[in-house]
């Protein structure tokens, strides 16, 4: 869908160009700007509650402000040190300074518009969800109304891939997190840890930096706190898809096959209808713990799931399966299936070999 907004303008917050300013106040002023906005639902009525709003910036995630009881907002970016929120949202729009322009600073030489280059503005609020907006600064005569952000509701599966319990973090927590996942980027392992391991100790529901602390442990090959940390994001929000996954997968990884598929049943019986991934380790585990009902049902339900076929190792698994139940044709499909989808998996060449065998058998194969 397509979300309607104005475009993506900005201009500077200060007075308008005059001969010969003070070089200080005019240094001051080029290295912050004001962007205002507001929020509504598709049907253009107001959100059921205030809704954060976060600029993206390279890839990084910060909070800055949140909408008013009428779902406007405003907040200040500056160049140089700390961005900073209004204090009153209720003002989004309405300040006079917003609508002047002043002088005409490019996209290369303003501190400012060096600063914006990579960034977008998003509204965050579970159970919805948003496009980006760019706010990319070309010159300082530009607008700087972001115009009306959409909030659409989500898919169950985009809904449960967002903690709800993000948006109940004390700042505190919060600016831990990302300086966290900001020292994550950087490969500054050592100081990731740390300050996402404060974060949870801050706000011990703190569900994504749990799974994210997990995410760098396992990094480091520390498995088990890796585990621990997802177990602790999942005691911390039972309804965060996010750690079913990794913690079926672990489980499948050191063949624990009852642990994988209690976490992909629960992972499915959470959302049945949107990660085909989860009945990939419900089939693998259950066909270990030889329940090959169980595992092919899975299987044939992954794939009704994966239109797009994103997941090629769906058809090799119900292949295997029915090479059990020696069903050499349907079995033969679903090989040839998953070579044309991975045609340089690791294990192609093998794949390659079983399929041989498994045509030459449905020949023989009386009818």
């Amino acid at each position: 869908m397509n979300l309607l907004v104005m475009p993506a303008a900005i201009m500077l917050v200060a007075a308008a160009a005059v001969a010969q300013p003070a070089p200080a106040m005019r240094s001051t002023e080029q290295q912050s700007v004001f962007f205002s906005g507001e929020v509504t639902l598709p049907d253009g009525s107001k959100p059921p509650e205030p809704v954060l709003i976060q600029k993206i910036c390279k890839g990084t995630a910060q909070n800055e402000t949140w909408t008013d009881s009428k779902g406007r907002f405003s907040f200040k970016v500056e160049a140089v040190g700390s961005d900073t929120s209004t204090a009153d949202s209720a003002q989004a729009g309405r300040n006079p300074d917003l609508s002047r322009p002043m002088g005409n600073s490019t996209y290369y030489s303003n501190p400012l518009t060096t600063a914006l280059r990579d960034c977008e503005v998003q509204a965050v609020l579970a159970g919805f969800w948003s496009q980006r907006v760019s706010i990319a600064l070309k010159n300082t005569l530009d607008d700087t109304r972001i115009g009306t952000i959409i909030l659409h509701p989500a898919s169950g599966g985009q809904a449960l891939a967002v903690s709800a319990t993000t948006l109940a973090a004390p700042p505190n927590a919060t600016k831990a997190y990302e300086k966290g996942m900001s020292a994550i980027r950087e490969q500054k392992w050592d100081a990731a840890q740390k300050e996402l391991a404060k974060a949870v100790a801050v706000y011990p529901k703190f569900a994504i930096a749990w799974f994210e602390l997990g995410i760098l442990r396992q990094g480091r090959n520390d498995l088990t706190g890796a585990e621990e940390a997802w177990k602790e994001a999942l005691k911390s929000d039972p309804k965060y898809v996010k750690p079913y996954e990794v913690l079926a997968a672990l489980a499948e990884r050191q063949q624990k096959w009852e642990e994988s598929e209690k976490y992909s049943r629960d992972w499915i019986q959470l959302d049945p209808e949107d990660f085909p991934s989860a009945y990939l380790y419900n089939a693998i585990a259950n066909a270990r713990l030889n329940k090959m009902e169980q595992a092919e049902a899975a299987a044939r339900k992954g794939l009704a799931l994966d239109k797009e076929r994103r997941i090629p190792r769906l058809s090799y698994v119900l292949g295997l399966l029915l090479m059990q139940k020696r069903e050499f044709g349907e079995s033969a499909k679903c090989l040839r299936t998953y070579l044309e989808l991975a045609p340089n998996a690791k294990d192609a060449a093998s794949v390659r070999e079983q399929l041989t065998k498994i045509e030459a058998a449905a020949t023989t194969v009386p009818r």
